[in-house]
């Protein structure tokens, strides 16, 4: 009975080895769904939120405060993001406006220094002109720190003497 038994269990075994995942019925996205009106691939749900979403927004929300963090991270992505079109200094003469592409505004237009934050973070996110999309390129915080970059490259331009603290003054004022 137990040879029967086995016998009995591995033809079970084989029969189930056909069951292949490409051979069962299924939708394939984009195609014709007999039970759905135009095709098998279905929106989310009302309300479904992709995960991350909720964080993201948040920093998106919340420019954060100004440090020296920040304006390093800036500075940084500045240089990675920026630089090929606006250039170190950022008047809008990068290497990629060298070779034919549009010139984009100087950071010292007087619309500009008169613009807030806000203006530079929506100009990265959305796009502008010429220039196309950063959000999925650069993280939200990211795009707050380089706006602060931004921010601290029109500064100083029109910056002075009195602007630089004490004790690094007299380290200025000392060297030749």
């Amino acid at each position: 009975m137990s040879r029967i038994a086995a016998v009995t269990v591995l033809a079970l075994m084989l029969a189930g080895c056909d069951q292949n995942m490409d051979v069962q019925p299924k939708y394939n996205s984009y195609s014709y769904a007999p039970l759905f009106r135009d095709s098998s691939l279905r929106p989310p749900p009302a309300g479904t939120i992709a995960r991350g979403d909720i964080e993201r927004e948040r920093e998106i929300q919340t420019k954060p405060a100004m440090t020296r963090e920040l304006l390093a991270r800036g500075q940084n992505r500045f240089e990675i993001f920026c630089t090929p079109c606006h250039g170190q200094t950022g008047e809008g003469n990068g290497m990629i406006v060298q070779r034919g592409m549009p010139h984009p505004t100087s950071y010292f237009d007087p619309r500009l220094l008169a613009a807030d934050d806000q203006h530079f973070f929506d100009v990265m996110t959305n796009g502008y002109g010429a220039m196309y999309s950063y959000a999925s390129r650069i993280a939200p915080r990211d795009r707050w720190a380089i706006a602060a970059y931004i921010r601290a490259l029109q500064l100083s331009r029109h910056a002075s003497l009195d602007d630089v603290p004490s004790e690094e003054r007299q380290e200025l004022e000392a060297s030749p």
